[in-house]
């Protein structure tokens, strides 16, 4: 007879499994508390800055060209066609060096048209004279005659009066010979006053006339001055630049205003810098600047102007150059020039990362001592140099932060440097 046997326990399977569950849930729990690999990063190639507290200057820095402080422009005063071209661009000028001639056959005969007009006018104010004085002695000759017949009528009416005492002549007689002499006293004092009128008209009449004259010499003066700036000189001594813009050529023809040359004196060149105009707003004249030569050195040099308009997003600013120019230095050589601001007195400051701007906060690594790691940390930067900007918190003294750029591990918080 069969006998009904009790079933095998479970139990350990159930501690077996329990104590796997758990070593399960404890191994993930580990896992998920473990920081994420920090990936690598060749310190070589990483530009490492250390915070320092001190004095930091403040400057911004510019491209630009050397200029002469002074230019003369040279523009055409009349139309022309181009002659001879005696000198080049480069050669040193005096004030009466020749830089070119021109020709224009029509100014030629506008100034003989002129001279014509003049020659007219002098013999229009002869012939004039003549006339007023043919006038004049008429009217004299008119006046000498009514003088005599005005003195014989006054000789008669006394002859009358002394006959009318002694009753030899009538009252009517006596009152024509009076008539007689009222008469020619008021015709002469009319014809004495048209003679005074006469002359009067003769000035005037000549004064026009001369008038005219002196503004036909004045019209001719200027026409032959035009003519004489058909030969064009350089007006003061220096080194003429350009001849033309673009380049003139014999036989080409130039309307008057167009520009013709540029002249300037050797020696005296400034620096031209094209500021970005973020950074320009500080700038004003009077501050010290460094203007970099490139392979001819670095000369001193300080503020002397600045645009008040911005163009391309640039604000030109004038540097005048306090020292000697070396030798190679010349018109349009490409310099790089650094202004400064100001001086901040005891300020933590680092290298300028190549992604922080100017009082903003931004995340900079920084290098963990002794651990070979750098970890991201946020900070807080205030005012800005070229190669320097202030930190205001988030760092301190000794701080070894990258500076270079680190846009790659923009979603990573901490890196590894081999």
């Amino acid at each position: 007879m069969d006998i009904k046997r009790e079933p095998p326990k479970k139990t350990k399977k159930y501690i077996a499994g329990g104590v796997a569950l758990v070593g399960v849930l404890v191994i993930s729990s580990f896992i998920s508390r473990l920081k994420p690999a920090a990936p690598p990063v060749e310190r070589a190639t990483l530009w490492i800055d250390t915070v320092k507290r001190g004095e930091m200057v403040r400057s911004v820095s510019a491209p630009g060209t050397l200029v002469p402080e002074h230019i003369r422009i040279i523009v055409a005063t009349t139309s022309g066609r181009v002659e001879t071209l005696p000198v080049r661009p480069g050669e040193t000028v005096t004030p009466i060096s020749t830089i070119l001639t021109l020709s224009n056959p029509d100014l030629d005969l506008q100034t003989l048209q002129y001279q014509q007009q003049l020659m007219q006018s002098y013999a229009a104010l002869a012939q004039l004279k003549t006339s007023l004085q043919q006038g004049l002695m008429t009217q004299e000759g008119a006046v000498a005659q009514l003088v005599t017949q005005y003195q014989k009528a006054e000789r008669d009416a006394t002859v009358v009066d002394s006959l009318n005492k002694k009753k030899l002549s009538s009252p009517n007689e006596v009152a024509a010979a009076h008539d007689l002499v009222s008469e020619l006293k008021r015709r002469l004092d009319l014809e004495r006053q048209r003679y005074t009128d006469l002359q009067a008209s003769q000035k005037q009449q000549l004064d026009l006339q001369q008038d005219q004259i002196n503004g036909l010499k004045q019209i001719l003066q200027e026409q032959r001055n035009r003519v004489a700036s058909m030969r064009v000189t350089a007006g003061e001594s220096g080194q003429l630049l350009t001849l033309g813009n673009p380049q003139l050529e014999l036989g080409q023809w130039v309307n008057s205003g167009i520009e013709l040359a540029r002249v300037a004196q050797p020696g005296r060149l400034k620096a031209v810098l094209r500021v970005p105009e973020t950074q320009a707003k500080d700038v004003v004249p009077g501050q010290r600047a460094t203007i970099d030569l490139h392979n001819n050195g670095i000369i001193e040099g300080h503020v002397m102007r600045t645009d008040p308009s911005s163009q391309a997003g640039t604000v030109t600013v004038e540097v005048a150059l306090d020292g000697a120019l070396p030798n190679g230095a010349r018109s349009d050589l490409s310099v790089d020039g650094t202004i400064e601001i100001d001086r901040l007195k005891d300020v933590l400051y680092v290298g300028r990362p190549a992604y922080g701007q100017a009082e903003s906060t931004v995340g900079l690594f920084r290098v963990e001592k002794g651990s070979g790691y750098a970890s991201r940390t946020n900070v807080k930067l205030g005012r800005a140099s070229v190669n320097t900007i202030e930190v205001v918190n988030g760092l301190a003294v000794g701080d070894s932060v990258i500076i270079s750029d680190m846009s790659t591990w923009d979603n990573t918080s901490r890196v590894r440097l081999k």
